[in-house]
């Protein structure tokens, strides 16, 4: 083969690999938002529908008229690690109401591809009115409208809608305000990512159960497919992936000939880079283009309080809850003009709290009963108890 058509392959390669961490970490890429990662996923459609489907069993759609390609992720297991977020400043976790809300108006935006949101306003009061399980919508309460102003943002911020003219914000202070929006109503209906429609589902457990795998009574094959597709989601979706957290299933196929090879070959194809020790897996984007959420990061508190927190774990061993909350609240002392949200009565306990939080979502530490253990993988962002701290670093 010639040099040439070497660097060629060796290009092709790259791309898909590129692609592919860019859908693992934005499932949805729009022409409009990103035109260089929507022109690279339409140029390469076809290899990377393949790499998702045979690895993960999920499914790909690229839309090249209407710009956009959603990879629709379907969890082996429910998970609430990624909550949607509120698109105003707070970006704090939906909770239920806003959910039941996002609901609701994306069943109501497919009857018109033309709307403003009085009128979507009015078409949800009316749909919680006929449903006997959900609570009625009064947009006259200015908390009601602002869980449905966040409903329809995070609608704005996948492209299922957009304001022809008016702010979605404007909402929020007056129940009259005028905003014209159109729907794709397209684009709405791809957001549903469960592999049957939650209207036709009598609990949770269908949402996640998928007919390819067999259900109650599987092929040989069937239990394969669930192995390797479950493992490598796992693998794809979670910081750190330890062995003792697996399913006898998923354990035995990881510890294969096939499952290793598998396993490492989807990692190469992807780009990243395995680090398989005796406790578990990791797979590490060296761009960090897959990433959602990253650490160590000085953007919250929460995450800086948890570094120096982790440090602890590690040096000392397990400690108890009670210590965590001690050594925040010193911290809080030694820094007054730091972390001034915590800076109160009860503070050094509840940034313990948060600190653990984003132990736990890493898969960094573990909590059991009053007492916290550090997990294998935080020995690699140990740093020195030694280590001088001034308060301008914190």
């Amino acid at each position: 083969m010639s040099t040439l058509a070497n660097q060629l392959v060796r290009a092709e390669k790259e791309e898909i690999a590129r692609a592919i961490r860019t859908l693992l970490g934005r499932p949805l890429v729009s022409q409009h938002d990103d035109p260089a990662a929507f022109d690279l996923i339409r140029k390469r459609r076809h290899p990377l529908t393949q790499w998702f489907d045979y690895f993960c069993g999920w499914r790909l759609v690229v839309e090249p008229r209407q710009g956009y390609a959603r990879l629709v992720k379907v969890r082996s297991e429910a998970s609430a690690t990624r909550p949607a977020r509120r698109r105003r400043t707070t970006r704090a976790p939906f909770d239920r109401r806003r959910y039941t809300l996002l609901c609701l108006c994306a069943a109501e935006l497919l009857t018109s591809p033309v709307t403003t949101i009085g009128m979507l306003a009015q078409r949800v009061v009316q749909a919680a009115a006929v449903e006997p399980d959900v609570p009625a919508f009064d947009p006259v309460r200015a908390e009601e409208r602002a869980a449905f102003v966040d409903a329809v943002k995070l609608l704005e911020h996948y492209g299922a809608v957009t304001a022809m003219d008016g702010t979605t914000d404007s909402y929020l202070a007056d129940e009259a305000a005028k905003v014209l929006y159109r729907v794709d109503t397209t684009r709405v209906i791809r957001l549903l990512a469960a592999p049957v429609p939650p209207s036709r589902a009598s609990g949770m457990t269908e949402l996640t159960t998928e007919a390819r795998y067999g259900g109650d009574e599987p092929t040989e094959t069937q239990r394969n497919l669930w192995a390797r597709h479950s493992l490598i989601r796992r693998l794809l979706d979670e910081p750190v992936v330890y062995r003792d957290e697996l399913t006898p299933a998923q354990a035995a196929y990881a510890a294969s000939l096939t499952g290793r090879q598998i396993i490492r070959r989807a990692a190469e194809e992807a780009g990243f880079v395995l680090e398989e020790r005796a406790e578990g897996f990791l797979l590490v984007d060296p761009d960090a283009t897959a990433t959602d959420a990253r650490f160590p990061d000085d953007g919250s508190h929460a995450k800086v309080a948890a570094l120096l927190l982790l440090d602890l774990l590690v040096s000392t061993g397990p400690v108890t809850a009670a210590r965590l909350d001690a050594e925040a609240t010193e911290l809080l002392r030694r820094f007054p003009q730091w972390a001034k949200a915590y800076q109160s009565d009860g503070g050094g306990p509840r940034l313990a709290a948060d600190a653990l939080e984003v132990l736990t979502l890493f898969g960094l530490a573990r909590r059991t009963g009053d007492r916290v253990t550090a997990l294998p993988a935080a020995a690699r962002y140990r740093v020195g108890r030694g280590a001088d701290l001034v308060e301008e670093d914190v």
